[in-house]
């Protein structure tokens, strides 16, 4: 299950780039046509590419992660790009919480020792 959620939110990372990149587009025509807000879109582009990144990132790390320290800090980001993201990437970074969810639920707890 960890396996599953980390794919999930490398997808949803890739496709929150995508959704980033078409809310900077927009953003950057409204700046040259001198719409009013324009420079708040650009603004949530950015900040959708730099969470969206970090999901990847993190979504890569969490593959093979032997704690739950990655999936926390994948919800994290995932939360965080929702937020500051905009509204297109909102949709992809609920899709990256799933994952950090499933990542962090499925670690395996650590096996005691035996003692003899």
């Amino acid at each position: 299950m960890q396996k599953a959620g980390a794919i999930i939110a490398l997808i949803a990372g890739v496709f929150g780039v995508i959704a980033a990149g078409i809310t900077l587009f927009v953003g950057g025509i409204g700046s040259a046509v001198q719409a009013d807000g324009a420079g708040t879109v650009v603004g949530l582009g950015w900040g959708g590419l730099l969470f969206s990144f970090a999901t990847i990132i993190l979504g890569a790390l969490a593959i093979s992660a032997k704690g739950r320290g990655i999936g926390i800090a994948l919800m994290v980001a995932s939360l965080l790009g929702a937020i500051l993201g905009g509204t297109l990437v909102a949709v992809f970074m609920v899709l990256a919480l799933v994952g950090g969810l499933l990542a962090t639920l499925g670690v395996k707890p650590a096996q005691p020792a035996a003692t003899t």
